[in-house]
């Protein structure tokens, strides 16, 4: 049994409680909708962020109806957000399954992803809590902030950690630190200790990122080469961004001139993705996710040992150790 299911089953009953407040929620009395529904129920991912806010009411307290429909309301959200970003970036693939877009067609993966909104926000309010409304209320924002603010510097070709952890905080470390947010306001837990559970989401979340853009220079299993996925869409991540500011040879001119380009040839990128790889970039981008590691653990340090704090550093550990 791997990491992850260990802990599932730790938390059996409060997931089959997720769940079906999953089922109850997106089911509608629309053929399609249903069709479609059920197709991602199949393949709904690890539930890493459902997961995250159990533990913490755990950690806190106690997990309450609300810490329930709190969990329901940020997994929808974050799956409405998946489902869009689908349709920005053309992609037909995720989690190894053809996408909705791919599947249907945009205009249904559109109206599909405000159906998980809509459900998200019945879920928000089932909680009956308005500060947990509000924060999915922030979260949203700051989603949407993030993905602009990556078009917006991939536009101007901005080379700065500053402008790379401004977006991966706002795109992907929110997420996780909603989650610590809102599974503490689900059961009014104390501020100080939430606040500490909330900076080791978001430290959870930029190793996520970071291990997410790691893999971009590795060979995917369908093509055996690596994807590059983010360099074709202009992005510039951390193993490439540290190596092209910490070296001034000639090479590193050839190597910013290629990323000033409008479009890479695949064999412009698989050269971005050598220089990275052979000027320390892969390395310092394990070496930032085991500086938040640290820091994440200090934030833990002030709880319990108990089996719940050691289920939120084995969350940490996978997410830094995963392959995929």
């Amino acid at each position: 049994m791997d990491v992850l299911s260990n802990i599932q089953a730790t938390i059996g009953e409060e997931l089959e409680i997720f769940n079906r407040t999953l089922v109850e929620r997106l089911h509608t009395n629309n053929q399609l909708i249903n069709k479609i529904v059920d197709r991602y129920l199949l393949t709904k991912g690890k539930q890493i962020r459902p997961i995250l806010i159990i533990l913490c009411a755990r950690m806190l307290g106690k997990v309450t109806s609300s810490t329930i429909n709190a969990a329901a309301a940020i997994e929808l959200m974050h799956n409405a957000s998946l489902i869009h970003d689908d349709v920005v970036d053309n992609s037909y693939v995720r989690r190894g399954q053809p996408t909705i877009n791919a599947i249907e067609d945009n205009r249904i993966a559109v109206l599909m992803g405000d159906h998980f909104v809509s459900c998200a926000l019945q879920c928000g309010i089932e909680t009956g809590k308005m500060d947990i409304i509000a924060a999915m209320g922030q979260l949203g924002k700051e989603l949407a902030h993030g993905e602009i603010d990556q078009i917006d510097n991939a536009r101007a070709h901005r080379l700065s950690e500053e402008a790379y952890f401004s977006v991966i905080r706002r795109k992907t470390a929110s997420l996780f630190k909603a989650c610590m947010h809102v599974g503490g306001l689900s059961i009014d837990a104390d501020d100080t200790a939430r606040q500490h559970l909330e900076t080791f989401g978001e430290l959870l979340g930029l190793c996520f990122q970071i291990k997410d853009d790691i893999f971009d220079y590795y060979a995917d299993e369908t093509i055996g080469k690596p994807t590059g996925n983010d360099l074709r869409e202009g992005k510039i991540t951390l193993p490439l961004l540290y190596a092209i500011t910490h070296n001034e040879d000639e090479e590193n001119a050839r190597m910013r001139q290629l990323i000033e380009q409008e479009q890479l040839s695949s064999d412009d990128i698989d050269t971005l993705i050598n220089y990275a790889k052979c000027h320390g970039g892969i390395e310092y981008a394990n070496d930032r996710m085991q500086q938040f590691r640290n820091e994440a653990l200090e934030h833990l340090s002030s709880f319990p040992d108990n089996d719940t704090r050691q289920a939120l550093v084995s969350i940490l550990d996978y997410t830094i150790a995963r392959n995929r």
